[in-house]
């Protein structure tokens, strides 16, 4: 049995959903299984086949490995009927998580049991026969720092009274103004102690939460924006100039159908650069719009839900005030929020130190994840995205900008962008746009290119005409410092990605080539692979590079190197051309970088499996151990991680340009939003490692 903690709080609405995502968040990064117990859930959810939005939420996390129905405890109406009785089933349910997981967050009842005024106690009566200690969840919002030491107290006194332990405690929706004074407070309770600002987006409903408090229907739209926050009303019941004054970010505009030069009107806005982004038109009174302006709309493609309801003005407006958002699984904007601001403001290895949670000796291909992010955020670069109208790149775009991964320039008509982004809902405002087609930057760019590639004939007209191309635009960045790193190749071609760099940044002196790696990442283990992505069939002298970059790739993120030099031969058991380039190169890495722990010529399973290397190689450092593999050829490579990542059930995150000056990664034309994510944060990464001297000028 793992580490366990307990997430209770004394009151509802407190944001405790937001805090045990945080914390198993958290511990996703240290331990391989997190699991999740809910004691106590609402009767309505149990008894009428719905599901606990909180255990839905954090069951749906990657490092989860359990089932719902395994996660719940028991309903109100058990512990009503026979409270010892439910604790006992709870006892048993939660051991049956505990035992199939490393650590585990256990979220308390949610105050819905408004008849139950000892709920507080009995969250406390159960952590206690669970052994688990208690992370005490306290609302700040519009309360004092004197106000929340006094609720502190209270709710520590009676934890105590009830032979319960407290782990930390967690003021949240504080004033960001007072969040120092908050801490300070509720020093001295018997736990370290954070506070969490006050997150608006957090309480906002979404569309979805909307239909149905006034039971309404999606007229038209796209589904998926459904997901999009509602940060306010706007009730058009005024001329459309009026109207137009009041829209505003994330606004739910209410009319009636019968007013379609209002709804018309809102629509052009919503698609104009000059004016907000709204979330929802809602046509209420029972209208229907009229079939032309119905027809108008469909063919415009128009993707912003529009909702119908049969109520009045007054009914409807009244119905969507008094509805509250809540952090869902359905909400993947939140989800960010609600994670960034908790890596923010927690010390999460302190936190995880003082509930006593080791740290793995494994690392998953989640915990790898983590790493990548992490790194990136704890020194923020600025990375180009040449493709950025492409649609994957702009929702990755959006969750690297909500989770301060990177700074990002996005590269395209802004006019394009921008519609394309209002189309798909997300937000990609924090981010630069530049188009290469008319900014001035253009010419400075141009102006290097020719400084660098006159030597080949490259004359400032052709530069100027070069640089018009994302790719060389983007590249021409990197060269110049205007950015950190450049990822590109959602639909372009690893040679226009490559090509440019080539030609402006260079590879680092002493290293010949231009290679890859993927970081492998296994079951509990990552290795590197290289290069399957790039040189077809490498010479002896490039395969030594290819070697020494992979292993430098390695240290950068995190792997130890032990590099195996692949081949069909192990040791001196075989001969032929390709052993004896293998054989080269494994000498030339041994001449060039001493320190290296390098085995060659070897075949797989000897490097990666100790048993057979105690028979074929017997003593070798690398030999069972390896962590880095290098093939021989790009056949041999490409089909080797392919056939390790479908067969294995590895994730493959890459490829990862290597030998480089400066980070210019290729995507796969396949890539998802998470791949992108990944390849960014590399990207960022590798930006930290570069040395901060100038530019090489050598033609």
């Amino acid at each position: 049995m793992g580490s366990s903690v307990y997430v209770a709080s004394v009151e509802g609405s407190t944001g405790k959903s937001t805090v045990a995502l945080g914390l198993l968040q958290q511990l996703s990064r240290r331990v391989e299984r997190v699991g999740v117990f809910r004691p106590i859930v609402r009767p309505d959810t149990a008894l009428h086949g719905g599901r606990d939005y909180v255990l839905d939420l954090l069951i749906a996390h990657d490092a989860v490995d359990l089932e719902y129905d395994d996660s719940v405890g028991v309903t109100y109406d058990e512990v009503h009927a026979d409270p010892d009785a439910a604790l006992d089933l709870i006892v048993q349910r939660y051991h049956a998580v505990a035992d199939r997981s490393d650590a585990v967050v256990v979220v308390g009842s949610d105050y819905t049991d408004v008849g139950t005024p000892t709920e507080f106690s009995f969250n406390a009566k159960i952590a206690a026969n669970l052994g688990t200690p208690v992370l005490l969840v306290l609302n700040g919002f519009r309360r004092s720092p004197r106000d929340l030491r006094a609720i502190a107290d209270l709710a520590v006194g009676e934890l105590r009274a009830n032979h319960g332990s407290l782990a930390a405690l967690v003021a949240n929706r504080v004033d960001p103004e007072r969040i120092p004074d908050a801490v300070a407070a509720l020093a001295g309770t018997g736990g370290p102690a954070f506070a969490l600002p006050e997150e608006p987006l957090l309480s906002q409903p979404t569309v979805t939460d909307l239909l149905a408090p006034i039971d309404a229907r999606l007229l038209s739209g796209d589904p998926a924006l459904l997901s999009r926050e509602v940060t306010g009303l706007v009730i058009a019941g005024m001329t459309m100039p009026n109207v137009l004054d009041r829209v505003f970010d994330g606004a739910a505009v209410v009319t009636a159908a019968d007013r379609p030069e209002v709804v018309l009107g809102v629509l052009m806005a919503h698609a104009s650069l000059n004016f907000p982004r709204i979330s929802t038109v809602i046509l209420n009174g029972g209208f229907t719009l009229p079939p032309q302006v119905q027809r108008l709309i469909d063919g415009l493609g128009v993707t912003l839900p529009i909702l119908e309801t049969t109520l009045d003005t007054q009914s409807t407006s009244t119905a969507l005030t008094a509805v509250r958002g809540r952090l869902t699984k359905e909400s993947p904007r939140k989800v960010d929020a609600a994670l960034t601001l908790f890596d923010q403001h927690v010390d999460g290895t302190a936190l995880l130190d003082q509930l006593a949670v080791a740290r793995s000796s494994a690392v998953t291909p989640l915990m790898f994840e983590h790493q990548l992010i992490d790194q990136a955020v704890a020194e923020r670069k600025h990375i180009v995205l040449p493709e950025g109208d492409e649609e994957r790149i702009l929702r990755a775009a959006d969750v690297l900008l909500r989770r301060g991964v990177a700074d990002l320039t996005l590269l395209g008509s802004p006019v394009a962008i921008s519609a394309k982004a209002a189309t798909l809902g997300v937000d990609v405002a924090a981010a630069t746009v530049l188009d290469p087609e008319h900014d001035d930057l253009a010419e400075e760019l141009a102006a290097e290119l020719h400084r660098l590639r006159q030597h080949r004939g490259v004359d400032l007209d052709r530069a100027r005409e070069l640089v018009r191309d994302v790719s060389y635009f983007g590249t021409m960045m990197v060269q110049l410092g205007l950015a950190d790193g450049m990822v590109s190749g959602a639909v372009h071609t690893t040679a226009h990605t490559i090509r440019p760099a080539l030609e402006a940044v260079k590879t680092v002196p002493g290293v010949s080539v231009v290679s890859s790696v993927f970081f492998m990442c296994l079951q509990n283990q990552v290795l590197v692979y290289g290069d399957c992505a790039v040189n077809p069939d490498p010479t002896a002298e490039q395969l030594a590079d290819i070697a020494i970059s992979s292993a430098e790739t390695a240290v950068a993120f995190g792997v130890e190197p032990r590099v195996a030099m692949l081949s069909y031969s192990t040791g001196t058991s075989g001969s032929g051309t390709d052993v004896e380039k293998v054989s080269k190169a494994t000498a030339i890495i041994r001449d060039r970088a001493p320190e290296l722990p390098v085995e060659g010529p070897i075949q797989y399973d000897a490097a990666i499996d100790e048993a057979v290397a105690r028979t074929k190689l017997p003593g070798s450092p690398v030999a069972g151990r390896a962590t880095v593999f290098i093939f021989p050829d790009l056949n041999t490579g490409n089909n080797t991680y392919k056939a390790v990542q479908r067969s294995a059930n590895a994730v493959a995150v890459g490829p990862v340009l290597q030998g480089l000056r400066k980070p210019v990664n290729d995507l796969s034309r396949g890539a998802t939003v998470r791949d992108i994510v990944n390849t960014v944060a590399i990207s960022a990464v590798q930006a930290q490692q570069t040395p901060k001297a100038g530019t090489d000028d050598r033609p």
